[in-house]
């Protein structure tokens, strides 16, 4: 249709090719924005799951340097969310920086900010976050996929109204006459 209103000339049929695409990619990118819907509640429930994996996975691999990407997440989440561990401080017993030091304390990033002379040991436990972090991360993971889903929901209804338009200006206008006069009455000059 569109090919032959180019060859011919037939600006009618240009019109209604370019109209055509515009409706096909609208309704693409309104499928995907319902499939980001659907599949963000679905596997929302999910991500609990993966982030106890993760997590347990770089605090095994936790060495307490600055240059190892792994240890500075780590660091960087406790100091920002306020926990320590993963369940709560005492998951640090298990891992194998523990071990290694003997020195019977937790990463400084532990230590609460209110705590001025925290040095990370067990021996003061008042002075490191009893909140472990897993359940953190997780609630931040899920607050944020809500926004996104949230997000999608409303574009999607956006768009939906602006379709609605469309169609309503597009019906109206089939209705009204081509031409109209300007003057009503009078004499024509």
């Amino acid at each position: 249709m569109g090919q032959c209103g180019i060859t011919s000339s037939k600006t009618v049929l240009v019109f209604l090719n370019l109209i055509f695409w515009f409706v096909i990619i609208l309704l693409l990118v309104f499928v995907t924005e319902v499939v980001v819907v659907v599949l963000g509640y679905i596997y929302r429930a999910k991500v609990e799951n993966e982030v106890d994996r993760s997590i347990q996975k770089v605090y095994k691999t936790y060495n307490g340097t600055n240059p190892d990407a792994a240890s500075r997440a780590i660091d960087y989440v406790q100091r920002q969310l306020h926990c320590c561990g993963i369940h709560n401080y005492s998951d640090w017993e298990n891992t194998d920086w523990f071990k290694e030091t003997k020195n019977q304390s937790v990463p400084l990033s532990c230590c609460r900010e209110t705590a001025s002379s925290c040095n990370g040991s067990l021996a003061h436990p008042s002075d490191l976050y009893a909140e472990g972090c897993e359940a953190l991360v997780v609630k931040k993971l899920q607050e944020i996929m809500m926004h996104v889903i949230w997000a999608a929901l409303a574009f999607a209804a956006i768009q939906l109204l602006g379709m609605l338009c469309a169609c309503i200006v597009l019906c109206r206008r089939s209705r009204d006459p081509a031409y109209e006069l300007l003057i009503t009455g009078g004499t024509y000059a």
